[in-house]
């Protein structure tokens, strides 16, 4: 008979489940043995720390579209995974997380490695379970895989060690508790937006003369109908960073981001709009939407409690992007005007120069646009690139241009550092044979460091750019622009990323001047396997937003005089664009 921990196995396995992200550990023995025996059907990727598991489930969830899976043990492995459960929790993305116990007549005893991983991943989970034998293992396991897919979220089964191993012939099955009557399959519904709300919709978009579309990582899939939409209304398409990849970034119709690492075509088109449609997106940063009374709003969510979370909208269509699209487009009305469309086509000529000013080839020290650029030409057509989180993202967001086929992700609502390494790992374990990239920062990057010998066992085709400021850099604007503090504590020890990367059996690579970047990122694109690309760039380059609001102005001043390095940064000010972007208040 099938233990409890063959159970679970057995279960994901019929649920498709072909990946678990982990680390072995004493506390889930029984499930590593039972991985042991099935690793024909499902394999085990193992990582150098379970938080990486944890990003690296969310992160394959978010790829695939499928259910990620990671495992840890009882206590602080259990803990570990909770940073990537919050990002699956924050950016929707469905995800078990399996965790080992202490002996179960031993729970709350103070034994070793005593804490209740239930109580502590309350929180974080929508279903959240102590698998008390085998026999509940039976109902509970399947209930969790329906329940992350379902819910779009993290589902959490925490099972004591003894249990793992326990025959289901051992367990005492309750009369109600009938073997079998939990089905291994998801029923997936159908939501279709209502006629009156199409309607409504189509009346408020037809009736505007300045409409602007927001389009997030939920219209990833309807880039024919979003195109559409866009010509029917002559809308210049804003992506929130999640959404990069739903259109190329040289698309007519796109503006680029939004937001502090956004573009400032897409937040004068947000100023200027009388209608705004929203499009699979909950992009959380309130004050670059139209200000209140300003622009009447249309949203497309599958999820209703996320319609008006952001924005006071009219018309709240609940549904999947594509489908919801091609309803309203027959609802839509031709423009005749094309001035709005225009303008922000003209604005966004503009931008770019404005970004090929700050991609200086001459600087020294190196510029780190001027490497993002050169790196993101070099993608593949199918290549999928992740990015961390800090000033690396704004090189992703504003100067790599991803192409139709091309592929994006990042931590999105959780923001969270340490995330894009894990994220490429991801990629690579679910798409064998693509071409993997990342952009990391040296923060970022050294709090994972390890997990790059993950790449390089399994063999992932990874391009890895490091961003090396020995700065954390934008948290150092952040101090200054935020609150009018002199940045203090962001200064990292210098680590050679490119002799790491070759202490763990992968290739490294380093540029430290301008002159140097097109041949080393040549050499390195042609090299096999996983490889590190350390860019060593001026840690004094400013991190701006489009238009600095007027508070951040005042804040930067105060805080400059008393920030290390305050002369190098007012040398950087006052270059183009960064003088231009500075001087453009909001």
């Amino acid at each position: 008979m099938p233990n409890a921990a063959e159970i679970l196995i057995d279960t994901l396995i019929a649920w498709n489940v072909e990946v678990v992200f982990g680390l072995p550990g004493d506390g889930i023995n029984g499930i590593m043995e039972a991985l042991r025996k099935n690793q024909d059907k499902i394999s085990f990727i193992q990582v150098r720390h379970e938080e990486s598991a944890a990003f690296m489930a969310c992160a394959y969830a978010k790829w695939t579209g499928r259910l990620g899976v990671c495992l840890a043990t009882s206590g602080p492995g259990g803990a570990h995974l909770l940073t990537g459960l919050y990002d699956a929790k924050l950016d929707q993305a469905p995800v078990l997380a399996i965790t080992g116990m202490q002996f179960h007549d031993l729970i709350e005893t103070f034994t070793q490695q005593d804490v209740d991983l239930t109580r502590v991943f309350n929180d974080v989970a929508v279903y959240n379970v102590q698998v008390s034998d085998a026999a509940h293992m039976e109902n509970v396991a399947s209930l969790a895989c329906r329940t992350a897919l379902a819910r779009k979220g993290v589902a959490h089964l925490s099972i004591a060690s003894d249990i793992q191993e326990q025959p289901s012939d051992a367990a005492e099955r309750s009369k109600r508790n009938r073997p079998a009557h939990t089905p291994q399959d998801m029923f997936v519904p159908h939501c279709v937006a209502e006629d009156e709300e199409l309607d409504k919709a189509a009346a408020i978009l037809n009736g505007a003369k300045r409409v602007a579309i927001l389009a997030g990582r939920g219209a990833i899939g309807a880039s024919a109908e979003l195109e559409q939409t866009a010509e029917l209304l002559e809308a210049p398409i804003i992506k929130a960073l999640l959404g990069k990849a739903v259109l190329p970034d040289d698309h007519p119709y796109t503006t680029g981001g939004i937001g502090i690492l956004g573009t400032l075509p897409s937040q004068e088109a947000m100023e200027t709009c009388d209608a705004v449609l929203i499009v699979g997106s909950t992009f959380p940063y309130i004050e670059y939407y139209p200000k209140p009374g300003q622009a009447r709003g249309v949203q497309i969510d599958c999820d209703a409690q996320r319609i008006g979370l952001r924005f006071p909208v009219e018309a709240g269509l609940v549904g999947e992007a594509a489908e919801t699209l091609r309803a309203l487009n027959r609802r839509l009305k031709r423009k005749a005007d094309h001035a709005f469309l225009a303008a922000a086509q003209t604005s966004m000529r503009e931008w770019r120069e404005m970004m090929r000013q700050s991609e200086d080839g001459h600087a020294h020290p190196l510029k780190p646009q001027l490497v993002a650029r050169a790196f993101g030409e070099r993608l593949a057509d199918n290549a999928i690139l992740a990015t961390d989180s800090g000033q690396n993202t704004e090189m992703a967001a504003r100067h790599v241009d991803l192409r139709r086929g091309q592929a994006f992700g990042v931590s999105g609502a959780l923001a969270s550092m340490a995330c894009g390494l894990s994220y490429a790992i991801a990629a690579g374990i679910a798409f064998p044979g693509r071409p993997i990239a990342a952009i990391v920062g040296d923060g970022g990057f050294a709090m994972q460091l390890g997990e790059f010998s993950t790449a390089v066992r399994y063999g992932i085709p990874l391009k890895l750019l490091v961003v090396k400021n020995n700065m954390l850099n934008q948290i150092a604007w952040e101090q200054m622009m935020f609150l009018g503090n002199p940045q203090f504590g962001c200064e990292l020890q210098p680590i050679d990323f490119a002799k790491a990367a070759e202490a763990m059996g992968g290739k490294g690579f380093s540029i430290e001047r301008a002159d140097e970047v097109e041949r080393v990122l040549d050499e390195a694109f042609a090299a096999d396997g996983a490889v590190v690309i350390e860019a060593l760039v001026d840690a004094y380059e400013p991190m701006m937003p489009p238009k600095m609001p007027s508070d951040y102005a005042k804040n930067f001043r105060n805080a400059l005089p008393q920030t290390p390095g305050h002369e190098r940064i007012a040398q950087n000010v006052a270059r183009e664009p960064a003088k231009t972007m500075m001087d453009a208040e909001g």
